[in-house]
């Protein structure tokens, strides 16, 4: 089983089982795009002139943070007898920025998620994304489409929100949802919210946009039979499944898929960055712990992606060399070994046509990592990877030794990960927060659902956060970037997320925006 998994063995004629080699670029048209110069890596194909920059890179990087390190410049970061300490970032007093967040918040219009998703639809055209299956034309029932919609978000099921809706019927929702509503359709309409936000004047206050953090949220599966894993230590001893996410500096969630909870992380990192249809160029990646691994640090380094994660036991990794140690008296103790270069250059040209193929689309990272992860010796082309990928984390590690900077922009991209996710468990609470779909393909329908659903809020709030803060300037208040920059677009206490549902002004949407409440403002003065 396992070597039919990794690909070892496979069957011929098998869509499921297949050849390793076959997931691939076949190797007449990867040689012809590296000819052309279009395998869209962002490293030399020549493994000489490779390793010669990287060498000559990391070479540097070591002797510069030597250096550092020799005269106790390294800012919370000491190497003393071989060990190393690194102390946790210090917050910066957030007051003003509470009370900041606190009157702007107090000043947005209350607004029922129905009314709230109708108005994300008619600035960012998000509806006219849920195609027919057959004909390829918008939903027309508008109505349907957003019920669907806010079933999955909120873990109510089409049977419920006919219950809880005026003038839906489960006939009309589930002729919707079965024409209407597929992952590509969710993707797209996903696709078209973030990039409304992006374009917005406020959301460049958070963060220049090129930025990215994903994490899986655990959410319960009630029953028995019912989860896509098996019980789990890390989670309890209730089955249930992971929604990983991937989120923008921006606060915007772009990309979700559901996994196993008993499966690693790691494998899915790249998927969400490779996998979108927005407009988003992402060059710095982050993710906590259980995404760290060599392989993803030597993936992301061909395909052109900054990989920085959160590493908790950052103390005990090793980093590992391409020159001889005599010149790094402190940093010697640290270092583990070599790098094995020459596992890298028998199978240089294997590992560029790995990550050739998924840039191409032809397998997806996930599957390629869990396969290579299945064999059962090492396979050649994973040595290859983990050894550019050692290559890579400890450049990483020495950034992260004398670049507080560095330090803390993924912890705020990952703090803004887990924010939004707190919004995902308020919005998924019907049926307890636990999923009752017995179908991986209504899991990922929840999920996307919950996403799109949350994009939207987010949305809604950067508007209208945007005119309350015009209106204060034009009052004389002062409200500088630096304390905005701490409020996030993911409150909800102003939103109806309860109750009946409401669509009957949804072929009509507001021509103005709603007015803020600034009678709060004049009874806080």
């Amino acid at each position: 089983r396992e070597r039919l998994g990794s690909g070892s063995i496979w069957v011929d004629g098998s869509r499921a089982y297949r050849t390793l080699d076959d997931y691939q670029l076949p190797m007449p048209a990867f040689e012809a795009m590296r000819a052309s110069g279009d395998l869209r890596l962002v490293v030399p194909t020549d493994f000489s002139k490779w390793y010669e920059e990287r060498r000559t890179l990391l070479a540097r990087r070591m002797t510069e943070v030597e250096r550092a390190a020799a005269a106790g410049e390294l800012v919370d970061v000491t190497i003393e007898r071989g060990q190393l300490l690194i102390s946790s970032i210090r917050r910066s007093p957030s007051d003003d920025a509470d009370a900041l967040k606190a009157r702007l918040y107090a000043m947005l219009p209350r607004v029922r998620i129905t009314d709230l998703l109708v108005e994300v639809a008619a600035w960012s055209g998000f509806a006219d994304r849920f195609v027919h299956a057959r004909s390829g034309a918008p939903a027309s029932d508008q109505s349907a489409l957003m019920g669907a919609i806010l079933a999955d978000a909120t873990n109510l099921g089409l049977g419920r929100m006919a219950e809880s809706s005026r003038g839906l019927t489960l006939s009309r929702l589930r002729w919707t949802a079965e024409w209407h509503v597929r992952d590509e359709t969710y993707l797209s309409a996903l696709a078209a919210i973030v990039d409304c936000h992006t374009a917005h004047p406020l959301a460049a206050v958070w963060g220049p946009g090129d930025t990215s953090s994903s994490d899986g949220q655990f959410f319960r599966a009630g029953g028995q039979g019912e989860a896509r894993a098996d019980h789990n230590a890390r989670y309890g001893t209730e089955p249930g499944v992971l929604f990983y996410t991937h989120v923008t500096d921006r606060f915007t969630p772009f990309h979700t898929k559901v996994i196993a909870a008993n499966a690693g992380e790691a494998a899915h990192v790249l998927d969400g960055l490779l996998d979108h249809e927005s407009e988003l160029v992402i060059r710095e990646h982050a993710t906590d712990t259980a995404g760290a691994v060599d392989h993803v640090f030597g993936l992301c380094h061909l395909l052109g992606f900054r990989f920085a994660p959160r590493i908790r036991d950052l103390n005990e990794r090793r980093l590992y060399s391409l020159s001889p140690l005599d010149s790094w008296p402190t940093l010697r103790p640290l270092v583990a070994g070599p790098v094995k270069i020459r596992a890298i250059e028998e199978n240089w040209d294997e590992t560029l046509r790995l990550a050739a193929s998924i840039r191409a689309g032809t397998v997806s990272a996930s599957v390629m990592l869990r396969k290579l992860a299945g064999f059962p010796r090492q396979n050649s082309v994973a040595r290859a990877l983990r050894e550019i990928g050692r290559i890579e984390r400890t450049l990483f590690m020495l950034d992260w030794f004398d670049d507080p900077d560095q330090r803390r922009r993924t912890g705020s991209i990952l703090n803004k990960g887990e924010a939004r996710n707190a919004l995902a468990r308020a919005i998924f609470f019907n049926r307890l927060g636990e999923l009752r779909d017995r179908t991986f393909e209504n899991q990922r329908h929840r999920a996307s659902g919950l996403t799109l659903v949350t994009a939207a809020m987010t949305l809604w709030n950067t508007v209208y956060l945007d005119r309350a803060v015009r209106h204060l300037r034009g009052s004389g208040v002062d409200v500088p970037d630096e304390l905005l920059a701490h409020v996030a677009p993911l409150g909800w206490e102003h939103i109806g997320l309860t109750g009946d549902y409401l669509w009957g002004e949804i072929d009509k949407p507001r021509e103005r925006f709603r007015p803020l409440r600034l009678h709060q403002q004049s009874r806080d003065a």
